[in-house]
């Protein structure tokens, strides 16, 4: 079964990203889209990699005194999709392929679509992979 991942970048708008994630679990509710349609969240923090201990204490921090926007602040924000199609699917899979990045909060998004055999794709697949 050939793989789709579709990126969307959120930049810090935790907010939107919710709202993605949201809309995603009612099209999967309501289309019955349960192993076809996955979606996994990264937050790539933009301290460097000898500054992350300190900004994860920075984010202790800043947790107790607010509540944990200090995370959102600090971190950029992406929402990885994967569409898992059969092959007999193909014209459903380029029908979600079309209308999920139109859709209101994914459009500002900065959507990319990785298709198998594309540049890129086998880096987008093991992220996909790493995320919990």
């Amino acid at each position: 079964m050939a793989h789709i991942y579709l990126v969307f970048d959120f930049a810090k708008d935790e907010e939107k990203l919710q709202q993605a994630r949201h809309k995603l679990e009612g099209w999967k509710q309501a289309f019955r889209l349960d192993k076809k349609l996955l979606y996994k969240m990264e937050r790539v923090e933009a301290a460097g990699e000898e500054n992350q201990k300190v900004a994860k204490v920075e984010k202790k921090v800043k947790k107790k005194a607010d509540d944990g926007d200090g995370k959102a602040a600090h971190a950029d924000l992406k929402l990885l999709v994967r569409l898992a199609f059969s092959g007999h699917e193909k014209l459903t899979e380029q029908r979600w392929v079309q209308r999920i990045p139109t859709e209101e909060p994914f459009v500002r998004a900065s959507p990319k679509v990785a298709k198998s055999g594309e540049a890129g794709f086998e880096a987008v697949e093991k992220k996909f992979e790493e995320l919990d």
